[in-house]
């Protein structure tokens, strides 16, 4: 049985920085895409960014581009965000998920990134 375990998440003031990890088990996952979502309150879920299955090619929304980094350690089936400056709108339930082509075949439960001041 797939399980993607995100954490990291936490509350942090506008400016500051965190790091997500998302912790895969149960099977092989070099055939997939991993990508981080986002749903803020009110809003529809958000691709957030993503690393392609070798791991080479890496896209990112617009509005986290410079800021937000994505990274993998294949070792320990563990995808990485990276997360400077961080803004009040990156308030979200971040999500983890395995992705082959445009479809997500697995989903973490979701860890809160909060920015406040």
């Amino acid at each position: 049985q797939v399980q993607l375990v995100e954490s990291g998440g936490d509350t942090v003031q506008p400016g500051g920085s965190l790091r997500l990890s998302c912790a895969a088990s149960g099977s092989t996952f070099s055939s997939y895409d991993w990508a981080l979502y986002r749903r803020a309150p009110g809003k529809g879920r958000e691709l957030v960014a993503r690393l392609s299955s070798f791991g080479d090619v890496s896209n990112m929304a617009d509005p986290v581009k410079g800021r937000f980094t994505i990274s993998r350690d294949n070792l320990k089936n563990t995808l990485y965000l990276q997360m400077n400056s961080l803004e009040a709108d990156d308030s979200a339930l971040y999500y983890c998920a395995l992705m082959r082509r445009t479809a997500v075949v697995y989903w973490g439960q979701g860890t809160q990134v909060t920015v406040s001041s």
